[in-house]
């Protein structure tokens, strides 16, 4: 350790928070006695605090006298600072006990677009009345952005389709609802709940725009209904409420999930409906986090909170 130059002076050791505490509260009132027994210490506690503080400082706060206290000109500079600490302490030890409490503080949600318009609102309804405390951002974007997101501590959860299949993310499955073929009233296939996943092959289908999953999910279960890649498919709408307007012209048919029905076909005349026979094609929705989370506890409560809120949807919970 390197000597203090000759003629330098030390550097003042840390007051402790005691003493910053003993020497405001004798400021404030200018009396040993009520100082101390405004912070319950006691009166020689505090005076020994106060004494150890001017000692670790190198400077005199005090005049003491037999009658009363004066702050010295440095005391009355100093008194101001330490008042300041304090009460920046505090905050921090108040925001530590925030942190340490399920459902507080910001709460950055990730949800992708063929989710958002038809979950949402049960999602909000849910954190209104159960975590008041909790300051809830939603992000709606694509699930490659998602992800970037999560990775880079952008985003704290996922509300999406899965599997992903990305490294170092857990998923916490919820739901998985169906898929339902949506098309023009007088289209043959309207109506029916018993419609062959080989009707696939040949309709003109219309599907979301490059980057959404759930166009990959629609050609999967094309593909595995034995679609060729020769059939026509027209890619022209960049969401849900466009490509169900496309189908009202009658441009062909589309794909939605069950939980998107109520909202985009009542928004249109002249559609109809018509379903699987069973097993129905169907996605997975669920959370997303980065594996070993610090708030993977309050997660998971709040995917057993959401599956509970979502019963009254028309999908199959999974626990």
């Amino acid at each position: 350790m390197s000597a203090i130059a000759p003629g330098a002076a030390a550097r003042p050791r840390q007051p402790s928070p005691a003493q910053l505490r003993a020497f405001a509260a004798v400021a404030e009132h200018l009396h040993f006695r009520d100082a101390a027994a405004a912070i319950g210490m006691s009166q020689p506690a505090l005076s020994g605090a106060v004494s150890a503080l001017e000692e670790s400082l190198g400077i005199q706060l005090l005049e003491r006298t037999t009658r009363k206290v004066l702050l010295t000109a440095a005391g009355e500079r100093l008194a101001v600072r330490a008042r300041a600490v304090l009460d920046a302490l505090g905050d921090f030890m108040e925001e530590a006990d925030a942190a340490r409490a399920p459902f507080t503080g910001v709460l950055r949600l990730g949800v992708i677009p063929t989710v958002a318009p038809y979950l949402l609102p049960t999602v909000l309804r849910l954190v209104h009345d159960r975590y008041p405390q909790l300051d809830l951002q939603v992000h709606e974007e694509q699930t490659s952005s998602l992800l970037d997101g999560l990775t880079h501590g952008r985003l704290d959860l996922l509300l999406l389709a899965v599997p992903l299949g990305a490294p170092g993310v857990a998923e916490i499955p919820l739901f998985d609802e169906d898929f339902v073929l949506v098309m023009p009233s007088d289209h043959w296939l309207a109506g029916r709940t018993d419609i062959p996943r080989q009707a696939l092959r040949e309709l003109d289908l219309l599907l979301l725009d490059e980057g959404h999953c759930l166009r990959d999910q629609a050609l999967d279960i094309c593909r595995e209904a034995g679609r060729t890649e020769g059939a026509p498919v027209t890619t022209s709408a960049a969401g849900l409420s466009t490509l169900v307007q496309l189908v009202g012209g009658g441009l062909g048919v589309t794909l939605l999930p069950r939980t998107a029905l109520r909202v985009e076909t009542g928004r249109s005349d002249g559609l109809a409906t018509g379903c699987f026979a069973d097993p129905a094609p169907s996605r997975r929705i669920a959370l997303a986090m980065r594996s070993g989370a610090a708030r993977q506890g309050e997660f998971g409560e709040f995917a057993a909170a959401l599956r509970d809120a979502m019963r009254k949807l028309p999908v199959r919970i999974v626990t």
